[in-house]
């Protein structure tokens, strides 16, 4: 199967280990980066959500217009406005990209986050609302006649849209979540769902969940499996784990100082994070520092479990050696960000995404021969028996 490459659309140059130097939104930074993941052969970048950033969807609408060929995933919670509206923007975002648009849907794992913009809602009722939020703006996505809604969450008389998009019949729906509500909301209605990068036991392990809800829910097919990490790569594995010490070093001594805001760093709670994404990762970073070929969870635990935190760590062989073991977990996304954005994403392009293509291809060269191989004994046997 195909792999591809998600990274990161910033609109400014701030990370866990950075102070920022740009504005918020700063044109050129956000399209120098976006410039850079499209050159050095990344397929697709995230434009994230927080209360307070920028928003996401005017700044991808943005990079469509001047990008010829990267893919754009929006992220995009339910609560910011009503469903309607929302599948005319992603339609329009669609068209004006060419067909190039994803949208990631976002529950909410953290409910001061949410109330920051009005949302008072359960952890458990905001998974039902997003479910139904999906259900509407696929509806509105694909359907050409005036329709009436009455749900749990919304209601509407007499709706149809007169923009739909490029790509038949709709845009990819990602989604995320590690949590039994999540497991069903995302199983049944997502194209992609996203994981934190855990160790493979554990991430097999949720790949089962989330196929098992997909199909719990009737689905005969079954929704790609993206997951996400922050590489810390050098030119050997000795200065590879000497930046990887460093990155800890800073990301703590910036918490310590209260530089660290917003999506940077879990705000508005203190003990045990509230999402079960967040919880998970702290649970493995306390029983270990190392887990299979590279992954190591210090980056995680210094961040509070703040959302894609646990690193891979080692030369670019190594990298790509670790990102192939999910791979053949069944994972053809692969998200990676650096903690220095354009840097890194620069460095990842270059050593680490054409080990990865190149070794999936010959994965993937050897199952087809080996089925064309079973194919031809089949009918050699039936040859033999006729």
């Amino acid at each position: 199967m195909p792999v591809e490459f998600l990274g990161i659309a910033a609109t400014s140059d701030a990370s866990e280990t950075t102070t920022r130097s740009t504005a918020a939104f700063d044109r050129d930074y956000t399209l120098r980066l976006a410039r850079a993941h499209e050159e050095y052969g990344w397929d697709r970048v995230l434009f994230a959500y927080g209360a307070g950033s920028p928003d996401p969807a005017p700044a991808a609408a943005f990079l469509a217009a001047r990008l010829d060929t990267l893919q754009i995933l929006l992220a995009h919670r339910p609560n910011v406005s009503y469903p309607t509206f929302a599948a005319k923007t992603f339609a329009t975002l669609d068209q004006l990209s060419g067909g190039r648009l994803t949208v990631h849907f976002i529950t909410g794992g953290n409910d001061h986050e949410q109330q920051r913009e009005g949302d008072f809602l359960t952890k458990d009722q905001r998974y039902a609302r997003t479910r139904e939020y999906i259900e509407i703006v696929k509806r509105i996505w694909t359907t050409h006649e005036p329709f009436d809604h009455a749900g749990e969450y919304y209601r509407f008389n007499d709706f149809v849209s007169d923009v739909f998009p490029a790509q038949a019949p709709r845009p990819g729906v990602s989604f995320g979540g590690s949590s039994d509500a999540a497991y069903a909301a995302g199983g049944a209605e997502a194209d992609v769902y996203c994981l934190w990068g855990e160790p493979l036991v554990e991430t097999a392990a949720q790949i089962e969940r989330v196929r098992e809800a997909a199909v719990a829910a009737g689905r005969t097919d079954l929704p790609r499996i993206q997951v996400a990490f922050r590489p810390i790569i050098a030119p050997t594995e000795e200065l590879a784990w000497e930046k990887a010490h460093r990155t800890v070093d800073t990301i703590n001594a910036r918490k310590a100082a209260g530089q660290l805001r917003g999506r940077l760093l879990l705000s508005g709670q203190t003990g045990v994070p509230e999402n079960t994404g967040s919880q998970r990762l702290l649970s493995i970073a306390a029983a270990g520092e190392r887990y299979d070929r590279a992954l190591w969870t210090p980056t995680a635990a210094a961040s509070g479990g703040s959302g894609n935190s646990n690193a891979l760590v080692g030369t670019p062989e190594t990298v790509a050696e670790a990102l192939l073991d999910y791979y053949d977990l069944g994972v053809d996304i692969l998200s990676a960000r650096g903690y220095h954005l354009l840097d890194d994403a620069i460095d990842f392009g270059r050593h680490v995404i054409p080990i990865v293509r190149e070794e999936v291809a010959k994965r993937d060269a050897a199952k087809q021969r080996k089925a064309a191989d079973a194919e031809r004994d089949r009918h050699q046997l039936i040859a033999l028996q006729a």
